[in-house]
């Protein structure tokens, strides 16, 4: 617990000691630049991913979610334990290869790195080859996140669109939209309703056949499934 605190805590105080040369290096050692804070994996202490996949980018949308459990952190050590409840939850409950967000962001402003840009995810069913998912820690379903949690959710999808992980066309979606589910709470759905590249569309899973940017044989495979069901 010591020395991930201290990890966390020291990866912190480079991204703000220096925020135009750079936010911290990724498990391949490149750097990047943020110009808010930002955690990187080593930096709560990930572990390993047991596989990865490519993520074909730029993406056309950005996903938001929130864990609704872990609760809100807002401070650094509360926030690197989130993530590391995040991961272990879905490596050992779901089986998953890794945490299934590209990113997490708590109450604290922070950025915490996920999957990161580069990697699919596993964050909405049938949506993951299309987008990036942004997780914003709490539960957001009766009250919308702090404002400082939500101006780093922000400024990390403008740097999705500057470093060429998301189109600048992009559309923003809540993951209630593409999934069946509460998430991201009505508090932060209708917080990211008032965003620039918000879109209605789809509205429900059920609108996933209609989504041009979707693989066909997704579509297929969604439709098909609709249509044995209502046989």
């Amino acid at each position: 617990m010591i020395y991930a605190l201290i990890m966390c805590a020291s990866a912190i105080a480079v991204v703000q000691g220096f925020p135009s040369l750079f936010a911290g290096e990724s498990e391949d050692n490149e750097v990047v630049s943020y110009n808010f804070p930002f955690v990187t994996r080593s930096g709560w202490n990930a572990r390993t991913p047991k596989e990865k996949t490519p993520l074909n980018f730029p993406v056309p949308y950005v996903v938001i979610h929130h864990s609704y459990m872990p609760p809100a952190c807002y401070n650094r050590e509360a926030c690197c334990t989130a993530m590391r409840g995040m991961q272990n939850f879905h490596m050992d409950d779901h089986g998953w290869w890794d945490i299934g967000y590209h990113f997490a962001v708590g109450s604290d402003g922070v950025a915490y790195e996920g999957r990161g840009w580069d990697t699919l995810g596993a964050h909405a069913l049938h949506f993951n080859t299309v987008s990036i998912g942004i997780c914003l820690i709490g539960d957001w379903r009766y009250s919308a996140p702090p404002g400082n949690q939500l101006k780093t959710a922000k400024a990390l999808i403008t740097a999705g669109i500057e470093l060429g992980y998301i189109k600048p066309d992009y559309k923003l979606v809540g993951h209630k939209q593409v999934r069946n589910t509460e998430c991201p709470g009505k508090g932060l759905f209708d917080t990211i309703k008032t965003w620039d590249h918000f879109s209605e569309h789809p509205s429900s899973v059920d609108e996933l056949i209609y989504v041009n940017e979707l693989p066909e044989s997704t579509k297929t495979m969604l439709l098909n499934r609709r249509n044995n069901t209502t046989v």
